[in-house]
C-alpha cells in the first residue's frame, strides 16, 4: 500500500533512487548499533511542548524570568560574615557577656527538680544549648544563604550520574506501536516492534508509517490494507514513488517525531528572553506555514545555514508523505545532491532529464495567461490593480485561447514570440482555422489583439521582448509544447515530490528572475486548487531577486489557508520595490536579518517588530557637602584615600519604550554566523526577535 499522498506525481515521473545500504542514522544521534539501540533512544527521548521555535528533542524547559543570582565572591564574603557572627553571638552568650537571659526558661523548668547535678538535669541543660545554638545557625545560614552555596559549589561535586530511565511501559513505548494494539493490530504491532529492535527502522521510516496510519484512522485506507503491507514489507511498507527511505547524506539535525529541523543555538545574550537563552532553534511545517523570508547580504550564510538545512528537512518529509516541496536556485549554488530530489529540473543544461511546464500543466487559456503573465510582466505592474499585469493579462489570453482552439495545446516560445511581434503569417493562419470553425468568440479576441497592435503604448511588444529572453539557443529544447519532452508541472503538488531547478544565472540574468516569477505565480496558482491539502507544500527561492510583485506579495498571503508556505531569501531589501517592502515584511510570518544588513534594511525591520517596554535605571551621583568641622575634616581623609569626592548615588527606575531592536544594532551589533529572527506559527503563537547562532 503506499502511504498517504505518495502515488506517482503526474507528468514527473518520479527518478527512483537507489537505496542506501546501510541505514543513515537519525541526526542527534551516533551511528545506530546492531540491535537498534540507537533508534530506540532517539525514538523515546523525551520531546516536551515549547515555545515556537525551541527545539524540542531532549528539551528541558527554563523558567520565564532569569532568576537572581547573587555573584559568588558576594555569596561567599556573606556566608563567612553571616558565620563569624554566629560564632561572637554563641561566644557571648556562653561567657555572660550579654547576660543569663537566654538561661531563665532552662531554669524556670529545672527548679523543682531536687538534685543540681542529677543526669536527667545535665542532659537537659545541653539539650537546651544545643536549641540555642541551632536556632542560631539556622537564622544565620538563612542569612547568609549557606544553602545557596552548597547547592551552586559544594552538592555538584559530590552529585552521582543519575540511573538510566526506566523502560516505559508497553502501552506507553512509541517503539511498541501502541496505537496499533489498541484496534486489534498486534501482529502488525509486533512486526514493526522487532524490526526497531533488530535496527531495521529508520526515523524516515518511522514517520512514513506513522503518516500512514493517520491515512487509516482517516478513513482514506483500510486498516487491513495497511496491516497487510506492515506484515509483508515489516519497516519498509507503504514506500514512497521513488523507493528511497533516507537521503545520500544529512548535514544537518532533524527530529521527525517533531518535524523540525535545527538551524543553530538561541544565545546567551539579555536581549533573548530568558526562556529561550542557550536552546536550540528550530523550524518545521508549522512556522514555515507562515512563509519565512531571510534577508542578508552575499557570504552571509543564507543558502549553507538556512535554505540547504530546509530544503534537506522538506526532503525527508516528503520521503514521509507529509510534504511537497520546490527548491529553486542558481545552478552549482549546493542545494542538496540530486540524488535527494525526484525531478531535477536543468534550464538550459543540454543533458537534462525534464523540462518546465511553461503554463503550469492548465488547460485553461484565462489561467494559462494570468500566471505566464504575471513572469513576463508582474515586475512591471505597480502596487495597485488595474495597470501593466492586467493589460498583460488580457493580451496573452486574446492569442492563447485561440492558438489552443486550433492546435490543442499552448504555443512555443518561438510561436508566442511571433504571436506577440505581431507577425502577419502567424495570425492569419488563426484567423483562417478560426473561420471554418465557428467560434466567433475567439475571432473577436483575436479581432481586439490585432486593433490594439496598432495603438501606442500597446503591451504586446513590451511581452515580446521578454518572451524574447527565452527565445535563445541556449534555451531551444525547453519549455515544449508539443510532448516530445519530459516537463514539469507544479500540478504535482498534490504528491509528496521533491522537485530542484536550477536556473542559469550566469549570462541569463533576466530570465533567471523571469522564471523564479513564473514558478512562484505557478506555486500559488496550484496549492490554491490542490486535492489533498493534508500535504505541507513548500517552495524555496535561494534567491528571490525580480520576483516579489504585487501579485506575489498577495499569493503569499494565501499560502497559509492551503497548507504551504514558501522561503525567499534577498541579499536586501533594496531588491524589492519601497512600496512592496513593508507588505512583503507582513506577508511573512518569520522574518531573519542575518549579520551585515544594512542600516536602512534595518529600519524596515525594527519598525516591524515595533518596541516594547523596558525598565531604564537613572543613575546620579550628587557631592555630599559637610556643615560641620568634623564631617569635613571626614571627607578630606576619604579624598585622600580615594582620590574622589564624596558623593550620593541616587538611582531612579522608570518604564520606557524601547524598540526590540534597533537599524544600528542589527547593522553593527550581530555577530558573523548570526542571525536576529522573529517567528510566528500556523496557530497565531509568536516568538519576540531572537539572536540565533547560526554555527552552533
Amino acid at each position: 500500500m503506499d502511504s498517504d499522498g505518495t502515488q506517482d506525481a503526474r507528468g514527473t515521473h518520479a527518478t527512483p533512487v537507489p537505496r542506501s545500504r546501510s541505514a543513515v542514522p537519525p541526526r542527534p544521534l551516533a551511528p545506530p548499533m546492531p540491535d537498534g539501540s540507537a533508534f530506540l533512544t532517539w525514538l523515546r527521548t523525551p520531546r516536551p511542548d515549547a515555545a515556537p521555535g525551541v527545539w524540542r528533542f531532549g528539551h528541558r524547559p527554563r523558567p520565564e524570568e532569569e532568576p537572581e543570582i547573587v555573584p559568588a565572591r558576594q555569596l561567599f564574603s556573606g556566608a563567612v560574615i553571616a558565620f563569624l557572627v554566629g560564632w561572637l553571638i554563641w561566644s557571648l552568650l556562653w561567657n555572660g557577656y550579654l547576660g543569663g537571659w537566654w538561661l531563665l526558661p532552662l531554669q524556670a523548668m529545672t527548679d523543682s527538680w531536687t538534685s543540681p547535678h542529677s543526669f536527667s538535669r545535665v542532659v537537659f541543660s545541653y539539650a537546651w544549648y544545643a536549641i540555642v545554638a541551632l536556632t542560631i545557625l539556622v537564622s544565620l545560614a538563612r542569612l547568609g544563604r549557606w544553602s545557596e552555596v552548597w547547592h551552586r559549589f559544594v552538592a555538584p561535586r559530590f552529585r552521582r550520574r543519575p540511573p538510566a530511565p526506566a523502560a516505559p511501559a508497553p502501552e506507553q513505548d512509541p517503539a511498541e506501536w501502541p496505537q496499533l494494539r489498541a484496534v486489534g493490530a498486534v501482529d502488525a504491532a509486533e512486526r514493526l516492534a522487532a524490526e526497531a529492535r533488530a535496527g531495521m527502522m529508520r526515523d524516515v521510516d518511522h514517520a512514513r508509517l506513522v503518516r500512514a496510519w493517520q491515512s487509516v484512522r482517516s478513513g482514506r485506507h483500510s486498516l487491513a490494507t495497511f496491516t497487510g503491507a506492515v506484515l509483508t514489507d515489516g519497516a519498509a511498507a507503504c514506500p514512497h514513488p521513488s523507493g528511497a527511505r533516507d537521503l545520500p547524506a544529512r548535514l544537518a539535525p532533524h527530529d521527525l517525531v517533531t518535524g523540525q529541523v535545527r538551524l543553530g543555538t538561541t544565545a546567551d545574550d539579555p536581549r533573548n528572553p530568558y526562556a529561550y537563552r542557550g536552546t536550540g532553534l528550530a523550524l518545521g511545517p508549522e512556522l514555515l506555514g507562515t512563509s519565512l523570508l531571510a534577508i542578508g547580504p552575499a557570504g552571509s550564510g543564507k543558502t549553507g545555514t538556512v535554505v540547504r538545512p530546509l530544503a534537506e528537512s522538506l526532503c525527508l518529509h516528503a520521503l514521509a508523505g507529509r510534504a511537497a516541496v520546490v527548491v529553486v536556485g542558481a545552478a552549482g549554488t549546493g542545494l542538496g545532491p540530486a540524488d535527494a530530489y525526484d525531478v531535477v529540473v536543468r534550464i538550459g543544461n543540454p543533458e537534462s532529464v525534464y523540462d518546465l511546464d511553461l503554463y503550469g500543466g492548465t488547460t485553461d487559456p484565462d489561467e494559462a495567461a494570468a500566471v505566464l503573465a504575471e513572469a513576463l510582466a508582474g515586475d512591471l505592474a505597480d502596487p495597485h490593480p488595474g495597470s501593466d499585469g492586467r493589460r498583460a493579462t488580457t493580451v496573452l489570453a486574446q492569442l492563447l485561447g485561440p492558438f489552443r482552439a486550433v492546435h490543442g495545446r499552448f504555443p512555443s516560445v518561438p510561436e508566442l514570440r511571433q504571436l506577440l511581434d505581431g507577425a502577419p503569417g502567424p495570425l492569419a493562419a488563426l484567423r483562417t482555422a478560426l473561420e471554418g470553425s465557428g467560434q466567433e468568440s475567439l475571432l473577436r479576441e483575436l479581432d481586439a489583439r490585432e486593433r490594439q497592435m496598432a495603438q501606442p503604448g500597446d503591451v504586446g511588444g513590451v511581452l515580446a521582448d521578454r518572451v524574447a529572453l527565452l527565445d535563445r539557443p541556449a534555451f531551444a529544447g525547453f519549455f515544449d509544447t508539443s510532448g516530445q519532452s519530459r516537463p514539469f508541472s507544479l500540478k504535482a503538488l498534490d504528491h509528496p515530490v521533491r522537485v530542484r531547478i536550477d536556473l542559469p544565472a550566469r549570462g541569463h540574468a533576466d530570465a533567471s528572475r523571469m522564471l523564479t516569477r513564473l514558478v512562484l505565480a505557478q506555486f500559488t496558482a496550484s496549492v490554491a486548487v490542490r486535492e489533498d491539502r493534508s500535504l505541507f507544500a513548500c517552495l524555496i527561492l535561494d534567491d528571490a531577486t525580480g520576483a516579489v510583485t504585487p501579485e506575489a506579495v498577495r499569493g503569499i498571503q494565501r499560502l497559509r489557508s492551503g497548507n504551504a508556505g514558501a522561503v525567499l531569501t534577498l541579499r536586501s531589501l533594496d531588491d524589492a520595490p519601497r512600496p512592496l517592502r513593508g507588505p512583503l515584511l507582513g506577508a511573512a510570518g518569520c522574518r531573519m536579518a542575518l549579520s551585515g544588513i544594512t542600516p536602512w534594511d534595518g529600519q524596515d525591520f525594527a519598525e516591524v517588530w515595533g518596541k516594547e517596554w523596558t525598565e531604564a535605571r537613572d543613575v546620579t551621583d550628587r557631592q555630599i557637602i559637610a556643615e560641620t568641622p568634623a564631617g569635613k575634616a571626614v571627607h578630606m581623609v576619604r579624598r585622600v584615600i580615594t582620590g574622589k569626592a564624596p558623593t550620593a548615588r541616587a538611582v531612579t527606575v522608570r518604564q520606557v519604550e524601547r524598540e526590540r531592536w534597533s537599524a544600528s544594532e542589527l547593522a553593527h551589533a550581530v555577530p558573523p554566523g548570526h542571525a536576529v529572527l522573529s517567528l510566528t506559527d500556523v496557530r497565531g503563537e509568536h516568538a519576540p526577535p531572537l539572536l540565533v547562532d547560526l554555527r552552533g
